[in-house]
């Protein structure tokens, strides 16, 4: 089994450093936190400061400069937020490889033979990091520069009403927009620490596919990522507390979802629930820990 990847990690310098440490991940960090960058001199006052700089921050910003306001644009890590990092992005070229395997597997029905179907798990991961760096220069600090935008990367600190404290920076400002997003979190089940889980925020560093995987939850993000492996030729089991898959969509959608996901292959476990919590108590999209991979959790 690979070891357990971390992305993102800081150096002692606080520079960003994304696993695995390659040439793709290298010009991701480039665009979106780039090394060398030079916050600039604040405006008097700034008519909008942006803290957070994924998709909604991005947008309030670019939007803002370009109806003419002075902005300044706050972001502490990533620039891009989950879409570009750890979301969409990187998730859906993920996918786009899952699907080819299952096309080429199925190709028999519709007179093509391909012979045995072999999945290199390393090259699939090394395209996927290739992509979303190739795409990270539209969600670049140079980019928004030119659009008009102060960008300053740090962590940002209300220091009053109207103040903004960033890298030794004060900015003044009439109007501002938090968008700093959220994060993954762990839930309080039993071996999960010892499972070495994953999240949204790591499983995109793999460099060896697993052997088996669970995946706790089965909402939307939990069933296109046990799809996608399973069709990679990892042995996925897909945990839920409820009754069905995609417990809060329409019943007759999840069940056409839930018939594909068993003709994949990918093992259903409804009505796990963690132990120590009560029925009620959660959102009906955790389950119990795997022994050798941990679970995604929900947002």
């Amino acid at each position: 089994m690979p070891e357990h990847p971390v992305l993102p990690s800081r150096s002692a310098a606080s520079q960003v450093l994304v696993l695995p440490d390659e040439e793709a991940n290298r010009r991701l960090v480039e665009n979106v936190h780039p090394p060398d960058w030079i916050n600039p001199e604040p405006a008097s006052r700034y008519n909008l400061v942006v803290i957070g700089a994924g998709r909604a921050g991005l947008v309030a910003a670019a939007g803002a400069a370009g109806l003419g306001a002075r902005v300044a644009l706050v972001e502490r890590h990533l620039m891009g937020g989950d879409c570009l990092n750890v979301g969409c992005v990187p998730s859906k070229t993920l996918l786009r490889s899952a699907r080819a395997a299952s096309d080429a597997a199925d190709s028999a029905r519709y007179g093509v033979e391909t012979g045995e179907v072999a999945v290199d798990f390393g090259a699939v991961m090394v395209r996927l990091r290739a992509i979303r760096a190739g795409l990270s220069h539209h969600d670049s600090a140079e980019r928004f520069r030119h659009l008009g935008v102060d960008v300053f990367i740090g962590e940002g600190r209300f220091a009053g009403r109207d103040l903004v404290d960033v890298a030794s920076r004060r900015l003044r400002f009439r109007r501002a927009v938090i968008a700093t997003g959220s994060r993954a979190r762990s839930r309080p089940i039993e071996g999960l620490e010892d499972a070495r889980y994953l999240t949204n925020e790591t499983v995109f560093s793999l460099t060896e596919r697993p052997g088996r995987l669970a995946v706790s939850g089965a909402g939307p993000l939990g069933c296109e990522l046990a799809q996608a492996f399973q069709r990679l030729g990892t042995r996925v089991t897909l945990l839920e507390a409820g009754a069905h898959v995609l417990a809060r969509e329409d019943p007759d959608a999840a069940a056409i979802v839930e018939r594909a996901l068993l003709d994949d292959g990918v093992r259903l476990e409804p009505g796990r629930r963690p132990p120590g919590r009560s029925p009620g108590s959660g959102d009906g999209r955790q389950g119990r820990a795997r022994r050798e991979i941990g679970p995604r959790t929900g947002r």
